[in-house]
């Protein structure tokens, strides 16, 4: 059984579809009747996910030349500010929609949030996010670079 505890986590955090499925499944399943905070979940799965390589920067399909500049994805410290953001922001509550859309945001903004477009799809709790993070200057606003 611990062979196996074992070689799940190891799966969990390097197999991106594995992942995804299993991050996927968590809203549904543990949300209480009437619950909407699952941030404590995203402690759980986001360090796993960064640290084996199932959230890995995906720029697959996309035509962006990043000269190197912001090129990384989200880190840890990434993470970090998601937590803060949400904390100060006070609410508990998480929609579906944003905890689904984060997988994908997550895989595929650059680390200084150059390519994120606010007019593209984002659940507005992400453009919210971006904007604070350019606003406390943890990264730079598109216009400084």
């Amino acid at each position: 059984m611990k062979d196996t505890l074992t070689r799940l986590r190891a799966k969990l955090g390097s197999d991106s579809t594995y992942f995804h499925k299993v991050y996927d499944h968590t809203f549904t399943f543990a949300r209480t009747e009437g619950q909407r905070s699952l941030v404590a979940f995203w402690g759980l799965l986001l360090p796993t996910g960064l640290a084996g390589g199932a959230l890995k920067y995906d720029l697959t399909g996309e035509d962006v030349d990043m000269d190197g500049e912001g090129s990384s994805g989200w880190t840890d410290e990434h993470t970090q500010w998601w937590f803060q953001f949400l904390t100060e922001k006070g609410g508990k509550g998480v929609s579906k929609d944003t905890w689904m859309m984060l997988f994908d945001f997550i895989r595929t903004i650059d680390s200084k949030f150059l390519t994120h477009d606010v007019e593209a799809a984002w659940p507005s709790a992400i453009d919210d996010f971006v904007a604070w993070v350019r606003s406390v200057g943890n990264v730079p606003t598109p216009e400084a670079t």
